[in-house]
């Protein structure tokens, strides 16, 4: 077993029942138990879908990554000012950037 993180605190004998006294009543919840089935039993349309050529990557997976990823240095005013904004500071300063370097 891995070390625990500072701080840690384990539950008590009578709170791990507690838990898994709960966990036990829950109707949402299973334990996968017995023994494994190999996919190609369990899903055989996957993995003829899959052979035929019929799956494909979700969208985002697909994606081709046209940035690059960088490490700058600004200053702190500067990224005070473009987080001030909320999330998506850094597509605003990629914009910034954009239109003041390539006048676009």
């Amino acid at each position: 077993m891995p070390p625990l993180k500072p701080g840690h605190i384990s539950p008590t004998p009578e709170e791990a029942a507690a838990i898994e006294a709960a966990i036990a009543d829950d109707p949402d919840t299973w334990e996968a138990t017995g023994p494994l089935v190999p996919v190609a039993e369990a899903s055989p349309h996957i993995v003829e879908a899959y052979l035929a050529g019929k799956l494909t990557l979700p969208p985002y997976a697909r994606k081709e990554h046209s940035k690059t990823r960088v490490m700058i240095r600004l200053d702190a005013d500067v990224v005070a000012r473009l987080r001030a904004d909320g999330p998506g500071w850094q597509t605003r300063a990629n914009a910034a950037l954009r239109e003041a370097v390539l006048g676009k």
